[in-house]
């Protein structure tokens, strides 16, 4: 089989290849969403999306911890980390502040209790027509994007030990990165965007690359 190049380029935007390659499919049952409190730092976020947040936050309050309630209260729904970004607080040093937990029901109808949840995602999904869901960065993981000095954007695929169950079920199913992720490169990219990803991999795939 042809070697794959690690970096492919996308309609203007930088891929690693492995986006392509890798298998991946979230397993909330096993899981349980530990990837809300895990971490040193909260979730990238945006100007834009803490403007969202911040608009949301009176929303979500009561299904807020006590502790993450004084943590937004003293510093706000986001903060600057050692490296310069933005990202949403954290409580303890790793939670999220907008975590919350209760059961949740998957498509299969199998019933995960106590899993962590988005407070913003969760009260989103309940209101119609809600323009704002989570940060970006959330629900692209685990692509984690990346945009240099001169405006390019990079999308790599990041491992985490937590995931593992993540790439153990994205094999049995045999479902790739950039499939299992469609709805937040849509959101993030577009329709069209995404399609010529599909193209991108269906020509590698001719070609034998995949």
């Amino acid at each position: 089989m042809p070697i794959l190049p690690p970096i492919l380029e996308v309609a203007g935007v930088l891929i690693s290849s492995d986006i392509l390659t890798e298998e991946f499919c979230c397993d909330l049952e096993v899981c349980k969403g530990a990837c809300c409190i895990e971490g040193d730092a909260g979730a990238p976020v945006t100007l834009d999306e803490v403007m969202e947040i911040e608009n949301s936050v009176d929303s979500v309050w009561n299904d807020l911890s006590a502790s993450a309630q004084a943590v937004i209260d003293k510093q706000g729904v986001a903060y600057t980390d050692e490296e310069g970004d933005l990202v949403t607080s954290i409580v303890g040093g790793k939670d999220c502040v907008f975590t919350c937990y209760d059961d949740l029901t998957l498509a299969d109808g199998k019933t995960v209790s106590h899993c962590c949840l988005c407070a913003l995602e969760k009260r989103a999904r309940e209101v119609a027509n809600s323009q704002f869901i989570k940060p970006i960065s959330c629900a692209l993981y685990p692509i984690r994007e990346k945009t240099f000095s001169d405006g390019t954007v990079a999308l790599n695929y990041h491992k985490w030990d937590i995931c593992k169950c993540g790439r153990e079920k994205g094999k049995v199913l045999h479902l790739p990165v950039y499939q299992f992720l469609k709805g937040p490169l849509v959101r993030r990219f577009g329709e069209q965007w995404y399609q010529e990803l599909c193209d991108v991999a269906s020509d590698l795939k001719q070609q034998g690359y995949l």
